[in-house]
Order: structure tokens, then sequence, then C-alpha cells
């Protein structure tokens, strides 16, 4: 099959609109079209369903798109090996972590990073879903739980556990509970049961958050449950990583607290040796081992 013409068909099946993959490869949409026809007529199958609203693949064309979309990964990660064969750490990485770890750990410690290798860019994907590393959806992951995709380097970093932290101003007006049967006087501020967590942790929320009549505040962002802490909205049900950076949060109920989890690094095998994720790599482990000193 004419490359060329699987390259036209790959960007219409990814945005399903002829004039949008035209405007991706600086081709007129008769051009564009054109080639989709080429590569039918060679086949000898329809690729797309043509209604008024865009593209939509047929089942070859879904089987068509699989192929293409496994060869644009492959060759993405050659063109990585390649450009990190060289000595200079430099180019684009795409790092995937959860929103709440990713906006209140990575992100304030990263202006040191780019200080040490000022050539790389960083694409921080923040998202609760599970990217594809293999199929090069992201170079590297930072996951609450041990990444279960195949053809993966991972390491554990630390383990979290959750706690509930109150502000002093709360604590001075309020009182701070002492024990899990104190709590019942107060506002929990929690992430919402049905929103993606470790299960262990899921089940220990659960559990918190029923307690006989006791309000609540469900929200699925951390970052929101700790302004909503600092703020005296209640008493948050936090991962002690945050405890290090935000010192007016304070420990209340110190019995109570959920089953720790590991956080884990992982990445590809074929970027074992791309320097840009070594540097990454290393990185993160230098803050997670000062970030273990000031915990301790």
């Amino acid at each position: 099959m004419d490359w060329d013409k699987l390259r036209v068909f790959h960007a219409v099946a990814e945005v399903g609109s002829l004039t949008h993959a035209g405007e991706t490869l600086r081709l007129s949409q008769s051009a564009v079209s054109r080639q989709i026809r080429g590569l039918e007529e060679s086949l000898g199958a329809t690729l797309f369903h043509r209604h008024a609203r865009g593209l939509i693949l047929t089942e070859q064309g879904e089987l068509l798109f699989e192929a293409t979309r496994e060869m644009t990964a492959r060759l993405a990660a050659a063109g990585a090996r390649i450009r990190d064969s060289k000595d200079e750490v430099f180019g684009e990485l795409r790092v995937t972590t959860t929103v709440g770890f990713g906006a209140m750990w990575l992100t304030p410690r990263l202006a040191r990073f780019f200080d040490a290798y000022p050539d790389v860019s960083v694409d921080l994907l923040m998202t609760e879903n599970v990217l594809d590393l293999p199929m090069r959806e992201a170079d590297v992951a930072i996951r609450m739980r041990e990444p279960q995709q195949a053809e993966l380097i991972r390491r554990p970093l630390f383990d979290v556990t959750m706690r509930l932290y109150a502000s002093a101003a709360y604590v001075a007006a309020r009182g701070a509970p002492t024990s899990a049967s104190d709590l019942a006087g107060h506002r929990l501020v929690g992430y919402s049961p049905n929103a993606q967590q470790p299960t262990p942790v899921g089940y220990w929320l659960n559990a918190q958050l029923q307690g006989a009549h006791r309000p609540t505040l469900l929200m699925n962002n951390y970052f929101a449950m700790m302004k909503a802490a600092i703020q005296g909205v209640g008493i948050a049900v936090l991962p002690d990583y945050l405890a290090v950076d935000h010192p007016e949060l304070l420990v209340v109920a110190p019995d109570v607290s959920s089953p720790s989890f590991t956080v884990f690094f992982a990445y590809p095998e074929e970027l074992r040796r791309s320097r840009r994720v070594e540097a990454f790599r290393d990185f993160v482990t230098r803050e997670v081992e000062a970030f273990k000193r000031r915990m301790s």
C-alpha cells in the first residue's frame, strides 16, 4: 500500500473530516478526497461512512486505522530513540499522572527540572484515565497503583496514606476530633466514592463518609478539597504528601488513616535508553528522596 495514502487516511480517521485533515496535512480537501478514493479502490473496500456531520470508519476502516495507529506509534518511538542517541537531553517529554498528584506535588517541583534541562519541553497530561504507554499515548506515567500494561519498566516511588486534615482556624473554632467517634459532629470533605480511586482507599473512604448523620461535601478533585479544608469548610480526607507543602493543614483524629498505597513510575521498555526519560526519572527520584526526608 502507498504510504502517502495511508498517511492521509490516518489523518482523516483521527479527526473524522476531510477538511480538518487537509488543514493538518496542508493539502486541499479535493487532494485528500482523491487519496482516500484511491486507497479504497486499491483495497476494494469502503473505509468511511459519509454523512452530514462528518466521516465514520467502517469495519474495514477500523481494521486499517488500528494498523496505521500502531505504525505511527512505532515511527514516533523510532524517532525518539534516534534523537535520544545523542548526548544532549532535548525534545518533548509526555508525562501522564493523576490530576491531584500532577497539580499539587509534581508541578511545584518542575522548575528544578527545567533549570537542569532547559531544552526539554514537558507535556503534562493530568487524567484519572490510564493512558497506553506501549502505544505511546505518553512517554512516562506516575500512577497511584502499579501499572498492569505489559512491556513496561516500573519502579515504586513512595507510599501514600489518606488522613484527616483541618485548618488551624477550623480547629480553633470547632475543636479537633481526636478519634473516629469524635467525627460525627464535623463535616467531612471527601473524594467522591463514585470517582476513580485506588481500590483499598475507595473502601476506606466509603466507611468514613457513611458515618451516621455525618454531613459531607463530596468532590472529585484534591485541589478543591484542600482549598475547602484551608477555608474551614470542614475536615478533608487528603493524601499525606500534601501535608509537607501545606503546613497550615493539621492532622486531626490521628488514629484514623487509610491503607497505604504505592506511587509508581513507569515507562515503555523501548524508551529504556531515552536520555529524556532517564533525566526525568532521575529528577523525580531525587525529589522523592528529598520528600521522604521531609516526611520523616
